[in-house]
């Protein structure tokens, strides 16, 4: 069903939240009206209308495909079973987050990179999937085989989002490398395995990283893919990442750089776990700290789904000077801007009926039904 009416919904509109009616035809949002619908159609008894969510960065697939250390799930049962969640989160849009590069104790999913995106190919041409999926590659800069890896898969593959990640202990977002440790072991690694790996990154991370990065750097822009810089930590980290290009600053772990970032027209992402829980797991900035000065421009679930609502709706009890438009606008059309997707991220007559009926209950989003392009999914 592509045309169809919803009425007596509490639209959430760029610039208020207004009860009223919203009708699609052939997919798109024709239209928008105030108070009662010129027809009967889908009663939403009050509950909210939201823009369909759009996620940039969640590595939540690699929990469906790698379970339990060692284990490995069927890819396509693990594409179809993250889809299903994605999607039940209000999520239409999802930049998969796949790693590109390989650890040297060979930790981590990068040398499985070409399983999952087969995976994703393979639901995708069979129309499996509920929610549009995108690219999104994670390349970790201290890799001896991150260059090769992005080169092939560019060859088979579109790629949308490039973030250029350096997880090399005692910087960034592991500059305790106690956290790091602790980190590190939850896989089942011991932490002598886990110390080993540590020197020879911390030994080789700096000559890969001088190597790697403009390599990426150059792929990026010689194809037009959006670039993304993550954990930058200091003055230094932002005016790399505004000299190679980068739109958006992933998990900025300092308010110094947040506001760095932001003045050189950055956009600013951080998690949607971190606002929920009060903090940072790694001890880094809190996002609330970061939406009070003004900082915060869009969420990410990050590694909860469904963590992209609760955390958008839990701005405006969270930070007072942010209304519940603002707050949704950071999961819909600010990550829409960022990626250059104008076709979607608002209810406004033309754009694309990507759409979620959301109802609260106890103060939890409760999505009880979401469309892609006019088509229920959920």
């Amino acid at each position: 069903m592509k045309d169809f009416v919803i009425e007596n919904a509490s639209l959430v509109l760029p610039d208020r939240v207004q009860q009223g009616w919203l009708a699609v035809v052939d997919g798109r949002i024709a239209e928008i009206g105030e108070g009662q619908a010129p027809e009967r159609g889908l009663d939403l008894g009050g509950d909210h209308l939201i823009p369909g969510l759009i996620e940039l960065h969640t590595d939540h697939l690699e929990s469906h495909y790698a379970p339990r250390p060692k284990v490995r799930w069927h890819p396509l049962g693990a594409v179809l079973a993250y889809d299903s969640q994605i999607a039940a989160s209000g999520i239409t849009t999802v930049f998969d987050s796949l790693r590109a590069g390989s650890d040297p104790d060979g930790s981590g999913l990068g040398s499985e990179l070409d399983a999952l995106a087969e995976a994703i190919e393979t639901a995708r041409a069979g129309d499996l999937l509920r929610a549009e999926h995108r690219t999104h590659l994670r390349c970790e800069l201290p890799s001896e085989d991150v260059i090769p890896t992005v080169e092939a898969f560019a060859a088979r593959y579109a790629i949308d989002l490039i973030s250029l990640m350096d997880h090399t202990p005692g910087q960034r977002q592991f500059r305790d490398i106690g956290k790091y440790e602790t980190y590190a072991t939850r896989g089942g690694r011991s932490i002598d395995q886990v110390r080993e790996a540590t020197a020879w990154k911390i030994a080789k991370g700096t000559e890969l990283n001088a190597v790697n990065r403009p390599a990426l750097v150059d792929l990026a822009r010689s194809r037009g893919i959006t670039l993304a810089s993550h954990d930058d930590t200091t003055l230094a980290d932002v005016a790399l990442a505004s000299d190679e290009g980068v739109a958006l600053a992933e998990f900025p772990t300092t308010r110094e750089a947040a506001e760095a970032a932001h003045g050189q027209g950055i956009t600013v992402m951080m998690g949607a776990p971190n606002l929920l829980r009060g903090g940072s797991h790694s001890g880094n900035v809190a996002a609330q700290d970061l939406a009070e000065a003004g900082l915060l421009d869009i969420l990410s679930s990050d590694y909860v789904p469904a963590s992209l609502a609760m955390a958008a709706f839990m701005i405006p009890e969270r930070v007072p000077g942010i209304g519940l438009p603002a707050a949704i606008a950071t999961v819909t059309s600010n990550p829409a801007r960022a990626t250059g997707l104008t076709d979607r991220g608002e209810l406004r007559p033309g754009l694309r009926a990507d759409l979620a009926r959301v109802r609260l209950a106890s103060g939890v989003p409760v999505m009880r039904e979401v469309w892609r392009a006019g088509i229920r999914v959920v």
